[in-house]
């Protein structure tokens, strides 16, 4: 059994990764995390998991969860987290990082878009980002794994495969994406209150998501060659759920079914990835860590459609994967 620890665990993401926890046969959940000092029962936080997990969140120092827990999910925001992952990975544990810290290759890059220095950023380069249908072979065995932001994997898993065939240019690439409000976390924001964003659209942080140079990192890599993605996010009056429609110019002429043909090949044996011929929507993988994609070629543009759980496979359930992966489970151990 792997003595597993949130770091964190009062959000969504905690909320979501538990019940995947608890039904995986070699987990055993140890330690929960809150930097509160009262304790609360894990079951006033997160009624779900009542009767089937009797542990308090407590405001453990580092060196106790280090001796508690063989690999820790670490749920902290960006800074923060990357400071007690690198006290951890020191400790012997293993890592599942959420955060954003460790998932783009420059500390140069990251100071500019998160307006903090980063703590340790001597590992940003080594550490292996948490997509497995791209980056399997590297997670495997691997000490600390920075987990996709939920934005990302949408559009990367989407425009990948194109760029590596050459099937569309990488420069001019527009991302738009909708996301429901899960997607902005727990805590309490003014705009994300029901009377501001029930029955509401609206773009925001155009031009300045943070999402935005780990889109372009990942899709470089691909098209080996630097792309330039213009990403604009938008929320949306659901509780969960990410739709990313992207737009790119093609290399050559090319029909629907040639498009198709390559994601199919890319995703032909993936267990979560479903390359589909009708419009996918939220509600087809809502609840699941699936990610349903599918192509357009309208007007001499290539359209990708691609829809996630923002909390599955855009956080916890692509958590897990990683997970089983590090361990050499079964891939889907919990998750189907």
């Amino acid at each position: 059994m792997i003595r597993v620890a949130i770091l964190g665990a009062t959000g969504y993401t905690a909320r979501e990764l538990l019940p995947l926890l608890l039904r995986h046969p070699e987990v055993e959940i140890c330690a929960l995390t809150t930097r509160q000092d009262t304790q609360s029962h894990v079951a006033d936080v997160h009624p779900t998991v009542r009767g089937r997990l009797d542990l308090k969140l407590e405001n453990l120092s580092l060196a106790e969860v280090a001796q508690r827990a063989d690999c820790v999910f670490g749920c902290l925001p960006h800074g923060a987290s990357a400071a007690a992952v690198k006290a951890l990975l020191d400790a012997g544990c293993r890592v599942v990082d959420f955060s954003a810290d460790y998932r783009l290759n420059d500390p140069q890059v990251y100071a500019k878009w998160y307006q903090v220095e980063h703590p340790d950023p001597e590992r940003m380069p080594e550490t292996v980002y948490g997509l497995p249908e791209l980056y399997r072979e590297s997670i495997r065995g691997a000490h600390l794994v920075a987990n996709p932001g939920c934005y990302p994997t949408s559009a990367i898993l989407a425009l990948a495969p194109l760029l590596k065939a050459g099937t569309i240019s990488p420069r001019g690439i527009v991302v738009d994406s909708k996301s429901g409000v899960s997607g902005a976390g727990r805590t309490p924001k003014p705009n994300l209150h029901f009377p501001e964003c029930n029955e509401n659209l609206s773009a925001y942080a155009v031009g300045q998501h943070r999402h935005t140079p780990e889109i372009d990192q990942v899709l470089s890599t691909w098209a080996s060659v630097e792309t330039q993605v213009v990403f604009t996010p938008h929320l949306i009056p659901m509780d969960r759920g990410i739709l990313t429609t992207a737009y790119a110019d093609p290399q050559a002429h090319v029909s629907t079914e040639q498009v198709l043909d390559v994601l199919r090949d890319q995703y032909r044996d993936e267990p979560f990835v479903r390359v589909v011929e009708d419009l996918p929507s939220t509600k087809h993988v809502v609840g699941t860590n699936f990610c349903d994609v599918t192509a357009r070629v309208v007007q001499g543009k290539v359209l990708t459609i691609s829809v996630i759980d923002n909390l599955l496979k855009g956080a916890s359930g692509a958590a897990v994967q990683n997970f089983n992966l590090m361990y050499d489970f079964a891939e889907t151990t919990a998750l189907q």
